[in-house]
């Protein structure tokens, strides 16, 4: 059975307030855009998510362009159809083609992601974050892990 969009919303926002640290997945003591999606599949399926190997910080970096698109593909599911409560986002930064950061939709216009010095917050799903979907996802059922 697939985790609903309520129990994905309510784990994602477990999050709030949880300070940014890169490549960290520790509710409360710090997490980077991936580490919230780890700690979000913790509290979903009770178990650690794959690997995923060492990145930097600099999203310009493009020694591991193509890994964050990598690891939702060996993750998650492709969504289907419009955008929808519980969907894992792909962003774009800056004028890179690739994925590199993600985040959760928790509402029909607000995300939930992990932001350099803000920490993991809520906030709208505006045009320019739109624009910048490259990717959308779903959580698997459990029986297929």
């Amino acid at each position: 059975m697939s985790p609903s969009p309520e129990d994905i919303v309510a784990a994602a926002r477990l999050w709030l307030g949880t300070p940014y640290r890169h490549q960290a997945a520790t509710l409360g003591a710090g997490c980077d855009c991936v580490g919230l999606l780890r700690g979000v599949w913790r509290e979903l399926y009770r178990k650690e998510p794959p690997a995923f190997p060492s990145y930097r910080a600099d999203w310009r970096d493009l020694s591991h362009a193509d890994e964050l698109q990598t690891l939702a593909d060996a993750w998650l599911r492709p969504a289907e159809g419009r955008l929808a409560v519980g969907q894992i986002l792909l962003f774009r930064l800056g004028r890179l083609p690739l994925s590199k950061h993600c985040g959760i939709l928790v509402g029909e216009s607000r995300f939930v992601h992990a932001q350099e010095r803000l920490g993991v917050v809520e906030v709208r799903l505006s045009e320019n974050w739109r624009r910048r979907i490259a990717a959308r996802f779903t959580f698997p059922p459990s029986e297929n892990l």
